[in-house]
């Protein structure tokens, strides 16, 4: 059994240890699925399993790496659905995984959450990237985040995570987030947010300040040179800002931040990893 297989055989649950929720009747069930294997000379993907909203594609791309775009094939996720998205890379694998478009969190014919469950596996001397674009969080929607994520001790792993609250001239639906990372084995990163009503405080000065736009970036890599402070990136400007701190208990780096905008977050993150890969 390869590494990758073992970290998923052994994965936690990703709702700390509970039964995982059930679902509306009505909603959509869905599980698609990414299997990345090197053959020894390339990337290969053996399996790509497109099931409900999920349609996947390859994509082209340079060198020996693999690329798998998600494209939207129905509105999701409504209220009520249960989405797992499963994507592993084997040991020595490369593969970049991305969304075509935003993904849009509405109401649909129930007020019941809908679950969103995002399972990353990268065994040993793998790179994985899970680059998508941002999470909309409209009126009226109620969604329920995780991702679980699975490292070897040799993997490299890039985590971008944007969420903006709300369209344009409305208040966000309701949007719990969880991000739980184990790295050989180990807790690297156990990590809970939640906006929108009924959440107390949750637009405050202390929180987002008054911005619509949220978003992280892990980096994961044993390559990296941690530093032992935090690093503010555009403090005090209109535009956000961001921190990147290290993690205990691994050679990662993780960067939050905050904006008014789509556009700014993601020049806020893309700063953030430039400055994660060269310091």
């Amino acid at each position: 059994m390869s590494s990758a297989a073992r970290l998923v055989a052994g994965r936690v649950p990703a709702a700390g240890g509970g039964p995982e929720p059930a679902g509306h009747p009505h909603g959509v069930r869905a599980t698609a699925r990414i299997h990345a294997a090197h053959n020894g000379r390339v990337t290969t993907l053996p399996q790509l399993r497109s099931d409900g909203p999920f349609h996947l594609r390859r994509m082209r791309t340079d060198g020996n790496a693999a690329r798998v775009g998600i494209i939207g094939a129905m509105s999701a996720p409504l209220g009520g659905d249960r989405l797992t998205l499963d994507i592993a890379a084997e040991d020595r694998a490369e593969l970049e995984v991305t969304t075509a478009a935003a993904t849009l969190a509405l109401r649909g014919p129930t007020t019941e959450a809908a679950i969103y469950d995002v399972r990353l596996t990268a065994g040993e001397h793998a790179h994985l990237r899970w680059l998508p674009q941002p999470l909309i969080s409209a009126a009226g929607s109620n969604l329920r985040q995780t991702y679980t994520v699975e490292l070897a001790a040799t993997a490299r792993f890039v985590l971008r995570e944007e969420q903006l609250l709300g369209r344009a001239d409305e208040e966000p639906g309701h949007l719990v987030s969880r991000i739980l990372v184990h790295r050989a084995g180990r807790p690297l990163l156990d990590q809970h947010t939640a906006y929108g009503a009924p959440e107390p405080g949750w637009d405050g000065p202390a929180v987002l300040g008054g911005h619509r736009a949220v978003g992280q970036l892990l980096v994961v890599d044993p390559r990296l040179d941690v530093p032992r402070d935090p690093v503010l990136l555009g403090e005090g400007t209109k535009d956000g800002g961001a921190v990147l701190a290290p993690l205990e208990g691994g050679p990662a780096l993780l960067a939050t931040a905050v904006a008014p905008t789509s556009s700014a977050l993601r020049e806020l993150l893309d700063e953030a990893h430039a400055h994660a890969l060269t310091h």
